[in-house]
């Protein structure tokens, strides 16, 4: 595990949060997230529940000049190895409303990918946790695969793949 303040975090090329509920960043770890994702990092937030509101103020504070974007279903992230045509999968039911994929973007490459009402974070824990049928779990686990795939393609190749 690494702090979001900590420059530890330059030395992963892929940061995960996760979590119920609020998330509050210091101006000092706002602008230390913000200066590794410039620098090439990447963030996956997965909202187990109750993230919405809170990580949609806070990246604020990361980029106050930049919005979460929903990406369609053609987005790249979703014809990695896998193929998810309808976009990101529903692994975790919350409230009845729709998986969602976001996505923050900086001179046009993807440096934060956002998943509401999906909670992909269910499928990756040990199967006692949830009790989620295989599938589901499976398509949690090959998302997760499509992520790193696409983060470890490199800024060039993902600017070029994807244009807003």
């Amino acid at each position: 595990m690494v702090e979001i303040g900590s420059k530890d975090i330059f030395n992963y090329p892929i940061a995960h949060l996760t979590g119920h509920g609020n998330v509050i960043l210091s101006q000092a770890e706002a602008e230390n997230l913000r200066n590794y994702l410039i620098a090439g990092g990447f963030l996956n937030i997965n909202d187990s529940y109750g993230l919405n509101l809170f990580v949609r103020k806070e990246m604020k504070k990361v980029f106050p000049e930049l919005d979460f974007v929903e990406l369609p279903p053609s987005h790249p992230i979703f014809h990695q190895k896998y193929d998810f045509p309808n976009g990101i999968p529903k692994i975790h039911e919350h409230d009845g409303k729709p998986a969602q994929a976001f996505g923050i973007f900086y001179n046009g490459r993807m440096v934060c990918f956002f998943n509401f009402e999906s909670d992909l974070g269910d499928g990756w824990e040990d199967p006692e946790v949830h009790h989620d049928p295989e599938e589901t779990r499976q398509k949690a686990l090959k998302m997760g695969a499509n992520i790193i795939q696409y983060v470890m393609m490199g800024e060039n190749t993902r600017k070029q793949e994807y244009k807003q």
